[in-house]
C-alpha cells in the first residue's frame, strides 16, 4: 500500500521509500523516513494534492511523490 491509497484520518508508518536520486532525496529531506509515522489530513477536492502531517508539522504531497512512499 503506499501513501495515495490511505484514507483521511488515518496514521500509518513508513515502510519503504521508492524512487531514484533528487526525487527520493527530497522526499527524505521533508521528514518521511523509514519508521515514521504519516497522519492524512486532507485531500484536496480534486485528489491532488494530499495534506500530511509528519513530524509534528503540515506538508503537501503531489500524488505521484505520495505513491513512491509505501506505508503499513
Amino acid at each position: 500500500m503506499t501513501l495515495r491509497d490511505v484514507k483521511i484520518g488515518q496514521t500509518v508508518k513508513v515502510k519503504k521509500l521508492s524512487g531514484e536520486g533528487a526525487v527520493k532525496r527530497r522526499i527524505m529531506d521533508m521528514g518521511m523516513t523509514k519508521g515514521t509515522e504519516v497522519h492524512i489530513r486532507k485531500v484536496a477536492p480534486l485528489g491532488d494534492p494530499i495534506e500530511v502531517t509528519v513530524r509534528g508539522y503540515e506538508l503537501s504531497l503531489r500524488k505521484a511523490d505520495a505513491e513512491m512512499v509505501e506505508v503499513e
